[in-house]
């Protein structure tokens, strides 16, 4: 029971301080699963992290579930996730009622506006860290730049992005194997 709590309280910090979207909860999510309860090492962490990208959804929500399944099984994993949602789920029904009145305020807008430069800053952190650790090989790094210009110059579908980067992959390998 107190594996429970102590999931959904660490899910609880990861869903509050979810600003900016997936790659921003990076730092958050390793922070709290590595650093604090040492529930993945680091190395796991990164294993982790590369398996949920290949999976449909939000990134936080797979973490939840990973970590929560490992410590404590299903209702590990269910404690996780909604800790993990709450604060996201209490804070839009909060700015869905008063939208209307917050929006008038210019200092909330330009507070939203800093957080957002902030987000951008550790979603670059992350992406450095993890470039760093993963893309070691000649293949990974042109895989790197491919989908670094066929997002940014081509406007490029993500979907047809990591296809493209799969079947790549799979052939390159194949060869290598051969």
């Amino acid at each position: 029971m107190e594996e429970l709590l102590k999931l959904f309280l660490s899910f609880i910090k990861v869903g509050t301080l979810s600003f900016g979207g997936a790659y921003s909860l990076i730092p958050v999510i390793e922070n709290e699963v590595v650093k604090n309860h040492a529930w993945l090492n680091q190395e796991e962490f990164i294993k982790v992290l590369s398996m949920v990208e290949t999976i449909p959804g939000a990134i936080s929500i797979k973490f939840a579930t990973y970590t929560g399944y490992k410590v404590a099984g299903i209702p590990g994993a269910i404690a996780a996730n909604l800790g993990n949602m709450t604060p996201p789920v209490i804070l839009i029904l909060f700015f869905y009622y008063f939208y209307a009145y917050i929006e008038k305020f210019e200092y909330i807008k330009n507070t939203l506006a800093g957080i957002k430069y902030a987000v951008l800053g550790m979603i670059l952190a992350v992406v450095y860290q993890y470039f760093l650790k993963n893309y070691s090989d000649w293949f990974g790094i042109v895989l790197f730049i491919a989908g670094f210009l066929l997002t940014v110059l081509f406007k490029m579908n993500p979907v047809y992005i990591v296809l493209i980067a799969g079947f790549a992959s799979f052939i390159v390998y194949k060869i290598k194997s051969a």
